[in-house]
């Protein structure tokens, strides 16, 4: 009787000290609600394809994170905490630094989206670009989404966002999920979860989004518009693009710097002709690597207290008004250079001037070719789309400047 006894008493300890148990205690709901979030969008880039490669980590982040005792979720938000919380002085006296507070170090200090941005730019085709020179134009014009944003984001007492905070929520109307992780890690660190769950969201939702705000500002006619064949870039062209790309942007906006020269180094390093192996590394091998590590301390920033209230909520309706705000306005610029252009320019690949590549300029394609079964934009979309990848970087060093 006492051996069964004492392994009750075993049984009842380790219970007690378990994760179950606390989802009884006060505030345990909350945790378990986070859980079936993390399931809801593990299922969603899983199962529906959403934006898989980081939509994946930062579920299995926000798993791990809301885990009750696991000491998974990131406890600091600035580089001071951090190392507060190393010697356990402060409000961190006790604490102990989990896994997540280390890997979340790279998101803070700023190194993982520019590393990102190095393996995107030794993926990306300038070409389009360079060879229509216009679709800086129609790639500046979808950032309008973002300033809109930030002054109604600003306008609406009703959440309380301060000015940081809206910069932070109205980058996600450039489509750029490094870039929003990027600006939001140096202007409101506490939105971060929330921010970078709703940008890779949209970004996933693009052919959704998209297509109706298209077809409502645009004619028949506008999307029937066949343009002509880009003309061939040199090689020469392609090495110095991303040279004075950098230079120009860099010395306008310091902020921006970080981004758009890691960005245009990888840009350089596939043209280049000369650095083929590492090219291919940091399209590979580093990008893999540095996206599981930012995607996985990413979601373990959304703990049920950081996720759960009142401002994740206008986050998502701000962040969907940004993005629908962002495609509108591109293709609205789109339709002044079609009345410039006398009919020259189809005002669909406006629409890919926000940073979703190349998904976006797919979707200004099949639109267009609803319209039209022999139109083919895509090699036209695409200037505009890798327009928008500068755009955004451009839109967060002008963020960063006022702001932080």
């Amino acid at each position: 009787m006492e051996i069964l006894q004492g392994v009750w008493e075993v049984i009842q300890s380790i219970f007690a000290n378990s994760g179950y148990a606390y989802f009884f205690h006060d505030g345990g709901i909350k945790n378990l609600i986070m859980l079936l979030f993390s399931f809801l969008f593990l299922y969603l880039g899983i199962k529906k394809g959403f934006e898989p490669l980081l939509m994946i980590p930062i579920a299995f982040g926000m798993l791990l994170a809301n885990i009750p005792g696991a000491n998974l979720a990131v406890q600091y938000h600035d580089l001071a905490g951090f190392f507060d919380l190393l010697k356990g002085r402060g409000e961190y006296v006790g604490c102990t630094p989990g896994l997540m507070d280390f890997l979340y170090f790279g998101v803070k200090a700023g190194v993982y989206p520019p590393l990102i941005f190095l393996g995107i730019g030794a993926m990306t085709d300038f070409s389009p670009l360079i060879a229509n020179p216009k679709s800086f134009i129609l790639g500046a014009a979808a950032q309008f989404g973002i300033f809109f944003t930030y002054i109604g984001a600003i306008a609406l007492k009703f959440f309380h966002f301060t000015p940081q905070q809206a910069g932070s929520i109205a980058i996600i109307g450039g489509a750029d999920g490094p870039t929003a992780i990027f600006v939001t890690s140096k202007l409101a660190p506490e939105l971060l979860g929330p921010i970078a769950v709703a940008a890779y969201s949209y970004m996933a939702l693009v052919p959704l989004i998209q297509p109706p705000i298209m077809r409502a500002l645009t004619t028949k006619k506008e999307r029937s518009v066949v343009m002509g064949n880009l003309r061939p870039v040199s090689k020469l062209e392609k090495i110095l693009f991303p040279i004075m790309v950098t230079v120009i942007v860099s010395l306008l906006l310091p902020d921006a710097a970080s981004l758009v020269g890691m960005l245009m180094l990888g840009n350089l390093l596939k043209e280049s002709g000369q650095t083929e192996r590492i090219a291919k590394a940091a399209q590979n091998e580093l990008m893999n690597i540095i996206t599981i590590m930012l995607g996985v301390s990413v979601g373990a920033t959304t703990s049920a207290e950081a996720f759960l209230n009142l401002k994740t909520g206008g986050i998502v309706i701000l962040g969907l008004i940004a993005f629908a705000l962002g495609t509108a306005s591109g293709v609205l610029f789109g339709k002044l250079m079609y009345i410039f252009t006398k009919g020259k320019i189809n005002p669909l690949i406006g629409s890919a001037g926000v940073s979703a590549v190349p998904m976006a300029a797919r979707v200004s394609q099949k639109v267009g070719q609803e319209e039209n079964p022999s139109n083919f934009l895509l090699m036209h979309a695409m200037g505009p789309n890798v327009s928008g990848v500068i755009g955004s970087a451009v839109a967060a060093g002008i963020l960063l400047t006022l702001l932080k």
